[in-house]
């Protein structure tokens, strides 16, 4: 028996799934992503610790699993090789990890907050006179857009091709266009970028030492967008559901006896945005907690389970960052203290904006798109008393 992760009864109520899993397979369990791709899911907390700090056992390099797999299969833009850091080991991996990181240092924090802040009061503009929205469409979507063009140096017509293709590739429907219209646009931007270099990612990712080539320069872009928008802005509006459905928060964030902060902190913890990945391909049958997994088949981390094993499980989720949302070993997330920042100030903007706001429906009630890999809301309605535009400074 395989449990089928793509189906919408899976999206409805994944922790559902995750609790027979352990029943029936304990840390390590066998699954589909898509009908014709097999898997396994750890979600095991010390299993995965495991497997993400063995590289040579649980390399990151798809290139020959991939050659079994349809070119239509719908996750295999989200799983194939690329030239970047996230699905290379060893020396190729240390090269490209090498150039986003420092890429991503040059990154001023200040001056990100500062942005941040410049999006989200017009945003809040377009809605606060309203008394109600769709949180994740007209909010935490353009937000996560907006803000990752400004530090990625990417106008919006780019950009928007750049939003547009990578939500095909993480939904998995017309992923291969999808696919294909995320690299064209991307090439334009490394294009644009060398000609008008500036204070930006990409500038750096382009005069790094690591002298990336046209296609390594894409895939590094590739890599910074997958998650720079779809995972940010599921864990602006899945935050801002947290606060908004749990009795623990909405007074208390409103108050500031509870900091938003600790609000993301048990988010990451308890409901990922990015829920499911992290993908090794052993090059060998490989054991792991007395189970022999095949070669050449994909092994998925599956951080909601893992950090909601009931053997790590603690009550103490303020401050403590020892989930594995961001992964961890050689391919954990450069990118955490700038995804902290733009969360946690654009989710304060509109709760200051809107302290009365309340969501239009019973939490029980809110969607989530299917998909194997993300945790992502169909929508976040809210409502609240109109209120005046708000000045920008």
């Amino acid at each position: 028996m395989r449990f089928a992760m793509y189906t919408p009864e899976f999206a409805a109520d994944p922790y559902r799934f995750y609790a027979h899993m352990r029943e029936q397979f304990g840390p390590v369990v066998p699954v589909y992503l898509d009908p014709d791709v097999p898997a396994t899911l750890v979600i095991g907390y010390h299993t995965a610790v495991r497997i993400l700090h063995d590289p040579v056992r649980f390399p990151a390099d798809p290139r020959v699993w991939q050659q079994s797999v349809p070119a239509h299969c719908p996750v295999l833009p989200m799983l194939e090789w690329r030239p970047n850091a996230l699905r290379n080991s060893g020396p190729a991996h240390d090269r490209y990890r090498a150039a986003n990181t420092a890429a991503l240092g040059n990154v001023r924090r200040h001056a990100l907050h500062s942005t941040v802040q410049q999006i989200a009061i017009p945003l809040i503009n377009e809605i606060c006179e309203d008394g109600h929205a769709d949180l994740l469409a007209q909010y935490a979507h353009p937000l996560t857009f907006q803000a990752l063009n400004a530090v990625l140096g990417c106008p919006p017509e780019i950009g928007q091709r750049v939003a547009t293709g990578m939500a095909a590739v993480f939904e998995g429907v017309n992923a291969e266009a999808g696919n294909a219209m995320l690299a064209e646009a991307l090439t334009e931007l490394v294009d644009l970028r060398r000609s008008h270099p500036g204070m930006d990612i990409t500038t750096g990712l382009l005069m790094h030492p690591a002298r990336l080539n046209e296609s390594e320069l894409t895939h590094q872009l590739v890599t910074l967008y997958g998650a720079g928008i779809e995972p940010q802005q599921n864990l602006i509006a899945n935050t801002l559901r947290l606060i908004l459905s749990d009795d623990r928060y909405s007074g208390d964030v409103m108050r500031g006896s509870i900091s938003v902060r600790d609000a993301l902190d048990e988010l990451l913890f308890v409901d990922p945005p990015l829920a499911n990945y992290c993908v090794s391909y052993p090059p060998n049958p490989v054991e792991i907690d007395d189970v022999i997994l095949p070669a050449h088949q994909p092994v998925v981390i599956s951080m909601a389970a893992c950090n909601n094993d009931p053997t790590v499980v603690s009550e103490q989720r303020a401050g403590n960052r020892s989930h594995l949302t961001w992964s961890a070993g050689p391919h954990a997330c450069p990118a955490q203290p700038l995804a902290y920042l733009v969360a946690q100030v654009a989710i304060e903007q509109v709760l200051d904006a809107l302290p009365e706001m309340e969501l239009a429906v019973p939490a029980d009630q809110l969607t989530y798109r299917p998909g194997p890999f993300h945790r992502a809301l169909t929508g976040l309605p809210v409502h609240f008393p109109p209120s005046p535009h708000l000045t920008l400074t």
